[in-house]
């Protein structure tokens, strides 16, 4: 409670730093969402061998992704459905088809993104991604932005960087204490790696809560990424057309621009979901043993894919927020990129007073201010 006695200048003080506070919380407004019946019209299939992996798939185009109900919406919970094929005989030597899809837009610094998800496909040699990469250069120039990374039965899943040499995760704050790597690109580009500390957040776990919520900030002030369980998900997240970040609470994982200046290191990004087999991670007998038997491709990948039944994502919606209203989206040609094929890119936003915080808000504070002055002068 203020004294009247207190000196105005503290208490003028006090008033123009809560002020302060008020500025630095960053509104984003909605400019995308991908839901319903038309989630994938504006995503371009990656239609190759899965090349930067190393997986034992072949990732399928758009029309035999759909022939093949590879990818589609449920028509009953009207959630979008992409996953591995788990019904065709894959002889020795050859891969089986998933599904690598890369949004046709590209984002710029200044914005947010919600992946809400039911379901994210597990089982060992399985290895899913939801990630964002630039299209307009060879990675990892442009920077790589992993939200959430799984492994055949591993208990929890992972977050990181992936970016050219200079960038590091420095003082982060952040809730996991489970760092693996701070150098983004450190030996082989492991990148900088933070494993995400809710068990529920990959495998059975995920599936058993509900899903859950993965939201993503790509601002000139770092990098951050938040989970939340279904029954933690905060009120209006899912439906809200504005977000702000400051009120998520500190995030699971979060690389500051102290230590990864992300003007520098990152270009506007396209977002992918990814589902492929073994590969250089899942594959790695290093890892593999650690949940699963075996041998990844003899004993999973070659033969009838009986054991793919939970490899699949089902979505909700994923929701794109950017803190310039009008959208700070570029079109990309990423359908048959690998992280080196050419798009345009969009100039990246900088957040100002006027549009950050609500003009009620500083009218309030400013009126506050001189009626305090009145009564104390």
């Amino acid at each position: 409670m203020f004294s009247a006695n207190a000196p105005f200048s503290v208490l003028l003080t006090i008033l123009l730093a809560q002020h302060v506070i008020l500025v630095q919380s960053v509104q984003y407004g909605l400019i995308k969402e991908y839901s319903g019946s038309t989630f994938f019209d504006e995503w371009d299939y990656f239609d190759a061998p899965d090349a930067p992996t190393s997986g034992d798939v072949i990732f399928v185009s758009e029309a035999v992704g759909k022939s093949s109900m590879l990818t589609y919406v449920d028509p009953q919970s009207n959630r979008a459905i992409m996953r591995v094929d788990n019904t065709s005989v894959v002889p020795f030597n050859e891969k089986r088809n998933a599904v690598r899809i890369t949004t046709k837009e590209s984002y710029a610094v200044g914005s947010v993104w919600i992946a809400d998800m039911y379901h994210v496909p597990f089982g060992c040699s399985v290895w899913p991604s939801w990630w964002s990469f630039s299209t307009s250069t060879v990675w990892p120039t442009g920077g790589e932005i992993d939200v959430f990374e799984g492994i055949n039965l591993s208990p929890t899943s992972q977050m990181g960087l992936h970016t050219n040499p200079g960038c590091s995760q420095v003082a982060p704050k952040q809730t996991s204490t489970l760092i693996n790597s701070t150098d983004c690109a450190g030996a082989e580009n492991q990148g900088c790696i933070t494993t995400n500390s809710d068990t529920t957040s990959y495998g059975p776990a995920f599936a058993a809560a509900g899903g859950g919520v993965f939201v993503t900030e790509y601002a000139e002030s770092g990098i951050s990424n938040w989970f939340f369980s279904r029954p933690n998900v905060p009120s209006g997240l899912l439906t809200s057309t504005t977000v702000d970040t400051s009120q998520l609470g500190m995030p699971m994982g979060n690389w500051p621009a102290g230590g990864c200046d992300v003007n520098q290191f990152f270009l506007p990004q396209s977002l992918v979901f990814t589902i492929t087999l073994c590969g250089v991670f899942a594959g790695n007998p290093q890892f593999f043993n650690q949940t699963c038997q075996g041998v990844c491709y003899l004993d999973y990948v070659v033969g009838n894919g009986s054991s793919y039944g939970n490899a699949y994502f089902e979505v909700g919606s994923v929701r794109v927020f950017n803190t310039n209203s009008t959208g700070q989206i570029s079109s990309s040609a990423s359908g048959s990129s690998s992280g080196s094929s050419p798009s345009s890119t969009s100039s990246k936003s900088n957040a100002t007073f006027a549009n950050t915080v609500p003009r009620i808000g500083r009218s309030f504070i400013l009126a506050l201010v001189l009626a305090l002055a009145e009564f104390l002068i």
